[in-house]
């Protein structure tokens, strides 16, 4: 996943935003990893618990996880509470957890759906480009 990242984040500029789907354990984290290794990050991890964390660089990489906002129990913590939405535009999003929320975010996005192999370090990935950005865009 990680080495899909880096290929990825040579086709990614300021303004683009990810979505990441896939079950826990599937590689979210480890294509985020390689998104900001390709933008020259070093210590991208998993902002489960702080939702958004932003690396800086050339391009910045916007990573938010929005698991725990999707938990009944996120005592009433919203997505727009990040205001992402100020700085986006200067940076890559990726968006863990995020296909409920993007909208809210842009009507442009890639989705990638990532799913388990038959083998354990398998996966499957899909993509699914949302408007004019992402047309005829392929894996």
């Amino acid at each position: 996943m990680r080495d899909f990242g880096i290929s990825l984040s040579k086709q990614l500029g300021a303004g683009d935003v990810i979505v990441l789907k896939g079950e826990l354990g599937a590689g979210k984290t480890a294509l985020a990893v390689g998104i900001g290794i390709g933008l020259g990050i070093d210590g991208v991890s998993s902002p489960t618990f702080i939702i958004s964390r932003v690396h800086k660089a050339k391009v910045p990489l916007i990573h938010i996880d929005a698991y725990r906002l999707l938990l009944s129990d996120a005592k009433g913590f919203e997505f727009d509470d990040l205001d992402i939405s100020t700085s986006k535009d200067h940076a890559v999003t990726v968006i863990e957890w995020g296909d409920s929320l993007v909208n809210r975010l842009s009507d442009e996005y890639l989705v990638i759906e990532i799913a388990f192999g038959k083998g354990e370090s398998e996966r499957v990935l899909s993509a699914k480009g949302i408007g004019p950005r992402w047309a005829g865009f392929s894996l």
